[in-house]
């Protein structure tokens, strides 16, 4: 391992694949602390990777990038064990405090999340020091509106979220509701591009340095979508089948259009941008995923391949 990817002593980062963020570790002198905590299924694991690691210290504090459920699905599990402050995003404490799983788009993707609490809210600009080192919280919108992502300019670490990852970015979600959404992703690479970075934290996929080639990816996909908006869509609604696929591993056939139906999401991004039937709808989607070789018919069922 290059001097560029090792992590200050303080750090510890768990990957985690695509149903769960990664979790970034601070196991600092007076203070522990994690951001991220990974999808709802995968909970029992979080809180024994964290418990391993920590060795019978406390998690002191409980970091939220954003809000989307593969970020924070794990979140009520650690409070219930470690009883941790919990820092979120200003921007979301009305929808946390009243629980508006609509609003927190859990509900909208067919996605899971057990409610939790905050102490603490996080806004661009704020400073906030985890492993005995600083760092700013800064404004990342595009994939979601009130992400944020973490810089270290000691270091030169960024915890980027998906904002950036070594391949591209999360789903461009605004755009689908008819909000501003591709000039905000964009406005976050070029924030990105003026840091000084040398290793990235994406919240999929493995840390990565080579900062610029991945902005160069973002960038030319960034241009890709805003040209179509119809692409963004496609896009959006594959990952979001294959997400309820990585969840549940087997998913009926027969029972796909109305399950793509119930979530609003999947309905305002056909009805918007694909214009199909429910039937086509699912029968697109399944197409797509098993050319790409990530599910498989077999039987009556669509399953689940890595």
């Amino acid at each position: 391992m290059s001097n560029d990817w090792q992590l200050p002593p303080a750090m510890r980062v768990f990957e985690r694949g695509w149903l769960s963020s990664n979790n970034i570790l601070f196991i600092g002198r007076e203070q522990t602390a994690l951001v991220d905590s990974g999808y709802l299924t995968h909970a029992p694991q979080t809180v024994a990777l964290v418990q391993h690691a920590l060795q019978g210290r406390p998690l002191d504090l409980l970091v939220n990038t954003h809000l989307h459920s593969d970020h924070c699905g794990g979140n009520a599990a650690l409070q219930r064990v470690y009883a941790c402050r919990t820092a979120i995003p200003a921007a979301e404490a009305d929808k946390v405090r009243a629980w508006d799983g609509d609003a927190l788009t859990f509900a909208a993707t067919g996605q899971q999340c057990e409610r939790f609490t905050f102490d603490d809210t996080l806004q661009p600009g704020d400073a906030l020091t985890l492993g005995g080192l600083h760092w700013q919280a800064l404004a990342a919108a595009g994939h979601h509106p009130h992400s944020l992502i973490l810089y270290c300019a000691e270091q030169r670490i960024l915890i980027s979220a998906d904002a950036l990852w070594e391949n591209g970015f999360g789903v461009i979600f605004p755009e689908l509701e008819g909000e501003s959404g591709f000039a905000e992703a964009r406005a976050t690479l070029e924030l990105i591009a003026g840091l000084d970075v040398r290793l990235v934290i994406p919240g999929h996929g493995a840390p990565f340095i080579g900062v610029q080639k991945a902005l160069d990816t973002a960038f030319s996909r960034a241009d890709y979508l805003a040209a179509d908006p119809v692409r963004n869509a496609q896009n959006a609604v594959k990952v979001m089948l294959k997400f309820l696929l990585l969840e549940r591993q087997r998913l009926a056939l027969a029972e796909l259009p109305l399950l793509l139906a119930k979530g609003r999401l999947f309905a305002v991004a056909n009805e918007r941008f694909l214009k199909k039937t429910e039937l086509e709808l699912a029968r697109w989607a399944v197409d797509q995923l098993v050319r790409a070789g990530a599910a498989e018919i077999v039987g009556d069922a669509l399953l689940n391949r890595e």
